[in-house]
C-alpha cells in the first residue's frame, strides 16, 4: 500500500512538470502586455482644498463624483501622509485619485489642477 502511495505521488510530481513546460501558442498575450509597464491609468477627480488637519493627517475636498469609490459629489475627510498636506493649500483645485485603505478613504495621488 505504501509503495502505491508514493508511486502515486511520483506520478502526479512528474506529470505537473510536464505540464509546466507546455508550450503556451494558444495563450492570448496582446502585444505590448509586458511585465515592463506597471503605470496603471488612474481617473482623477476635480476638486477644491477647503482644510487641511496636518495633526491628523486629513484633507477635507469638496469633490466631484469618485467612480471608483461610488461615491457622488461632497465635502469630506481623506486620510493623507504628511509630505503630500506640505504640497497643498486650501482654496487650490486639485485632481485627485483615492482609495479605500484600511476601511478609511486615503489620498493615494494629488495634483494642482490645469
Amino acid at each position: 500500500m505504501k509503495n502505491q502511495f508514493l508511486f502515486a505521488t511520483a506520478l502526479v510530481v512528474a506529470s505537473s512538470a510536464v505540464i509546466a513546460q507546455k508550450p503556451m501558442d494558444g495563450m492570448s498575450m496582446p502585444a505590448g502586455s509586458s511585465q515592463k509597464s506597471t503605470k496603471q491609468v488612474v481617473q482623477l477627480t476635480d476638486a477644491v482644498v477647503q482644510r487641511i488637519d496636518t495633526a491628523h493627517g486629513e484633507i477635507v475636498l469638496k469633490h466631484g463624483d469618485i467612480p471608483n469609490l461610488g461615491m457622488p459629489a461632497m465635502t469630506m475627510a481623506f486620510e493623507a501622509d504628511a509630505a503630500t498636506l506640505r504640497r497643498v493649500k486650501a482654496g487650490k483645485k486639485v485632481r485627485f485619485h483615492a482609495e479605500i485603505v484600511d476601511g478609511k478613504p486615503t489620498l493615494t495621488h494629488i495634483e494642482a489642477a490645469p
